[in-house]
């Protein structure tokens, strides 16, 4: 396995790169059943594996769940290739980074609430795997249950292709734009997007500027799904139609390309003698997908208080007991503020629930500083957190006007285990040292009528 990367590309080819990431074609709808194909014909008509697929093609199936779970949940693609994924040579293991996975027991799960500014900038040449940085987790990835809290760092794309066997990835940049290029396809992101690549589909990332930085949740268990709505109805929250997958393109390679496959939490490198990237027809819905959480439809009190914060669930993965998921994806997008009598900020809680926050933009306005952009908080289950003292103060004697929050966009990955840390986050020099400190000038103001 290579150190990562390839050559800073100069900013005339950036620019162009960027050109022809705005100008890719997608197609729309979370779960639907989409196909594509980048040379006419490619696609057989009526079933899936005929006898001699057309032009010459491998016809594959790339199963993301069990065969037998109800067709409502199944995921599965067929992929027509020029080449079978199964003609590589044999994987051998290889150094795995800064990437850890679960059963994360080599330190005691932390009550206290923790926090931790950006990750520092990486070493030249430095591409997204070798930039991955793994804080913690829960669960057992042999098992396929819980999930990891990675992230990356990077200045250089990568000449190099990974799949991940363990789990599927969220990705969710907060600087730097950035082009996947799937087996499916090429998908684009920017910061204030997310991509989500499932469970074994391989992927390059190119970078659209000199650095890229942003998180990713590695979700072992059951795939993120839209959440159901309840008595909120039929529209709201993050609509089906505004999630992009890609349009079919291939790559026509030969020669050496190295493949790096993540499988029960360690690293396995192979070098094929062509890119695997390689399939010119696909249909199906286990399949990569991008989202502008921009068009976050946000639900909201116009009353008094505030809803928890599971209205702003965008995707969730359910675990075996219902309304408690393996993991949630939350994103805190611009909003209106208008409950009467009301403390608008994030209120006092102890939560269940165990929560990482990242900062994509702005600020987050429950906490009036030290929590940055690229960085991010741990309050595991039942640790009290709440609005710092400032925030309070502010808030407690603000006039109620309606207020439009528009100048951050935070996100949160919640599950239902505590997060343990790997040994390096928790001794990380960028781990911050006095986060309780916020919360500390909390006066008494406590009086008898």
């Amino acid at each position: 396995m290579s150190d990562g990367g390839t050559a800073r590309a100069s900013a005339f080819e950036r620019g162009e790169a960027r050109k022809a990431a705005e100008g890719l074609g997608h197609l729309s709808g979370f779960g639907n059943e989409h196909s594509s194909e980048a040379v006419p014909g490619a696609l057989p008509e009526g079933r899936n594996s005929p006898q001699r697929a057309p032009l010459g093609l491998y016809a594959e199936q790339l199963s993301g769940t069990a065969f037998t779970e109800p067709r409502a949940h199944n995921r599965r693609s067929w992929l027509y290739r020029i080449r079978p994924s199964a003609a590589h040579p044999a994987f051998t293991r290889t150094g795995n980074g800064a990437i850890r996975s679960a059963p994360f027991n080599q330190t005691v799960p932390d009550p206290n609430r923790l926090r931790w500014s950006p990750l520092p900038a990486p070493a030249e040449g430095t591409d997204f795997l070798a930039g991955l940085w793994t804080l913690g987790g829960n669960g057992d990835v042999a098992q396929r249950a819980g999930m990891a809290v990675h992230l990356y760092h990077a200045n250089a794309s990568m000449d190099r292709v990974f799949s991940d066997a363990d789990g599927e990835l969220l990705i969710v940049p907060e600087e730097g734009g950035l082009v996947l290029r799937t087996e499916f396809g090429l998908l684009h992101v920017e910061p204030g997007h997310i991509a989500l690549i499932p469970r074994g589909v391989r992927f390059r990332v190119e970078l659209l500027d000199d650095v890229a930085r942003g998180y990713v949740c590695e979700n072992y268990g059951a795939a993120f799904r839209l959440p159901d709505l309840g008595p909120i109805g039929a529209n709201g929250l993050a609509n089906a139609r505004d999630f992009r997958a890609p349009v079919a393109a291939y790559e026509d390679v030969e020669g050496p390309v190295e493949v790096v496959n993540k499988f029960c939490g360690n690293l396995w490198s192979a070098t094929y003698d062509h890119s695997p990237l390689d399939v010119v027809a696909w249909h199906g819905n286990h399949v990569p997908y991008a989202y502008d959480l921009r068009r976050f439809n946000v639900m909201g009190t116009i009353s008094y208080d505030h809803p928890d914060p599971s209205v702003f669930t965008v995707l969730t993965a359910p675990s075996d007991t219902p309304g408690l998921a393996g993991v949630d994806f939350v994103v805190f997008a611009p909003r209106w503020l208008v409950g009467e009598d009301t403390f608008r900020p994030p209120y006092f809680h102890r939560n269940v629930m165990s929560e990482y926050m990242g900062l994509i933009e702005g600020a987050y306005d429950a906490k009036a500083e030290g929590f940055v952009p690229g960085g991010g908080s741990l309050h595991n289950m039942m640790s009290a957190h709440g609005p710092d003292r400032e925030t309070f103060e502010k808030a407690s004697a603000a006039e109620l006007r309606p207020q439009k929050i528009d100048d951050g966009l935070a996100f949160m990955f919640e599950t239902r285990w505590p997060v343990s840390l790997t040994p390096q986050a928790a001794r990380a020099e960028h781990l911050q040292q006095r986060y309780d400190d916020v919360w500390q000038g909390l006066e008494r103001h406590f009086r008898t009528m």
